[in-house]
């Protein structure tokens, strides 16, 4: 017999972008409704989907080596796991409980298909509608929040729990993504604002958040029992600023770097002032997401606060110091490398790999992170580091191989044929994802004819790694399997044109920049006809990642000039504040681990 509607458990949906926070909020909600004497159900409590299937379902969409999925494709699968969870979870929940959770619904599926996948309107709604069979929430929260704040917390995550599995092929997409879902959701609330509460994640406090949701539901709740139709609109709650300043204060600031004869560092300084400023409230609240944020900044202001957070979030701030070579964070390493002793291993690369003081950490972490200080060899191809693999060799082989990438050398190579013949061969090597990845990863800048037979061999089990290793290679074959690979991996293609100054590799930058920053991204520091058209069409798309994109060209007048612009039109936005700090400090940009 089917559960009446009106005495049907209240359905209440949380959606958002990836890092939003509607996780955590959801999770909390249903632990304070509970101790309010609710009988509460959540479908996805802890992250992790009540149905099996679902969760099966799940999985396969965010595994990388299913690149070649379509949109469409995608869109059923998103729609059936969806389905799945309505009919074996939610409705029978919504029988027995008051109040039946769901961190993500339909919603979801909608807005990958439209606004991420460009699928149009009506090739969606009657997949989604129909999916649906007129089970909507009682009440929905959209969390928004500044895609660059969601993206620090999930990299924080990541350092926090690191997880082995492959890339989400969600994420090779590229970043860009994220901002088409915020804008998504943001419509579908706009357009049903008597279900949508939409709250502002991105400078909220999380206790004043849960109390918010908690009061909707309440009042909602009462509503329901009295059949009365919620009268709510879809407008934010919480702290609307970024950076929580007053706007007439930000708009003298704004006002400072188009005054003519205004003295540019006195700007750059007052910027560095409002990102210590962000730093320093958002450490009180969330210290690993203020420590990920002081990634690969060094120098006056700075220091202090990366010595001060380094006890709460040790590994964070340790993972920061990529490459970086002052003396401070030469001291951090050294007092971290017991704690956080992977992140500080992980450390050592790029400018900071061959130093004296390397060599010293990495005896240090040999013993507790032995794939992270193989990792660090990346490149290096002198005695220390050859007698450093074969000793790391017999514990991590694939981590040691991986260290070969860029090393076209006798010795580099009879290591790769060692490895894959202690495998039974090429193709037995690559059989599984971890082995493939290693094999894909070793020959990383590599034109050879064996290198390409390894990479090819590599490619069914580790795409993104076959993908990525064509980093820096002009063949025709690059240019093909570039080509093939961009439409399911942008990202991830990108990355291997960093600083090409090739006419394919521009044609590639001008076709993804509008929707994919990373194009941005592979242009640091050139100086070319296109690369000015591409920063100034994308400097209100990607602000922080045209700055970036300059390097070195900061300090001509063009690039000075770009700067003024970006920061007198976003002046809250942190991923913008952190190149200013970057020049303030005399940091090169292109150490930037925060891009945006």
């Amino acid at each position: 017999m089917t559960t009446p509607a009106a005495e049907r458990g209240m359905f209440v949906v949380f959606e958002g972008i990836d890092g939003s926070g509607k996780t955590t909020i959801s999770n909390r909600v249903a632990r304070a409704l509970r101790a309010e004497g609710a009988t509460v159900e959540h479908v996805r409590e802890g992250g992790a989907f009540a149905s099996s299937v679902t969760q099966g379902i799940r999985d396969f969409c965010r595994d990388a080596r299913n690149l070649a999925l379509v949109p469409r494709a995608e869109l059923l699968l998103y729609v059936a796991r969806e389905v799945q969870l309505l009919e074996e979870v939610l409705e029978p929940a919504r029988a027995r409980a008051d109040v039946v959770i769901a961190d993500r619904y339909l919603y979801t599926a909608e807005v990958l298909g439209r606004h991420g996948r460009d699928l149009p309107e009506a090739t969606v709604r009657p997949i989604v509608d129909s999916a649906a069979r007129g089970v909507w929430p009682d009440l929905a929260f959209l969390i928004d929040i500044d895609p660059s704040v969601a993206r620090g917390r999930r990299k924080v995550a990541k350092i926090s729990l690191p997880d082995a599995r492959p890339a989400s092929r969600k994420g090779l997409t590229g970043s860009g993504l994220q901002q088409r879902l915020r804008d998504g959701y943001r419509a579908v609330a706009a357009a049903d604002p008597a279900r949508w509460v939409v709250i502002d994640n991105s400078d909220a406090d999380l206790d004043e958040v849960i109390a918010f949701v908690l009061e909707t539901i309440g009042r909602a709740r009462a509503m329901r029992r009295e059949q009365q139709p919620p009268p709510y609109a879809a407008a934010a709650t919480g702290p609307g600023a970024l950076l929580g300043l007053a706007a007439p204060a930000l708009s003298s600031i704004a006002e400072e770097t188009t005054t003519a004869g205004a003295d540019a560092r006195a700007v750059i300084a007052t910027f560095l002032a409002l990102f210590l400023d962000w730093v320093d409230r958002r450490a009180a609240r969330e210290p690993l997401l203020a420590a990920y944020v002081l990634s690969g900044v060094a120098g006056a202001g700075v220091d202090d606060r990366r010595l001060a957070l380094a006890g709460s979030a040790p590994r964070v701030i340790a993972r920061g110091l990529r490459g970086l070579c002052d003396g401070v964070s030469w001291r951090l390493r050294e007092s971290l490398v017991e704690i956080a002793t992977p992140e500080v291993a992980l450390s050592l690369v790029e400018g900071a790999a061959a130093a004296a003081k390397a060599w010293t950490l990495r005896e240090l972490a040999a013993a507790a992170a032995p794939a992270e200080v193989a990792a660090s060899l990346v490149g290096l191809d002198d005695e220390t580091a050859w007698a450093l693999r074969a000793e790391l060799y017999q514990r991590v082989p694939e981590a040691v191989i991986e260290s070969v990438a860029l090393l076209d050398s006798p010795r580099a190579w009879e290591l790769r044929e060692r490895w894959l013949g202690e495998r039974g061969g090429l193709e037995s090597a690559v059989a599984s994802y971890r082995a493939a990845r290693a094999a894909a990863r070793s020959v990383t800048g590599l034109e050879g004819e064996r290198a390409w037979d390894v990479r090819k061999a590599a490619r069914a089990a580790a795409p993104v790694a076959a993908i990525s290793s064509l980093r820096g290679l002009g063949s025709e074959k690059a240019w093909r399997w570039r080509g093939r690979a961009l439409p399911h991996a942008p990202k991830a293609v990108l990355a291997t044109i960093a600083g090409l100054d090739d006419e394919r590799a521009w044609a590639m930058r001008l076709d993804t920049a509008p929707r994919c920053r990373e194009a941005l991204d592979s242009m640091i520091g050139l100086d070319h006809a296109i690369a000015w058209e591409i920063r100034e069409a994308c400097l209100e798309l990607w602000a922080p990642n045209v700055i970036r994109s300059l390097g070195v060209l900061v300090s001509g007048a063009r690039g000075g000039q770009l700067l003024d612009r970006a920061l007198a039109r976003f002046p809250r936005n942190i991923s913008l504040l952190k190149q200013a700090a970057l020049i303030a400090t005399g940091a090169s940009l292109a150490q930037a681990v925060m891009a945006a």
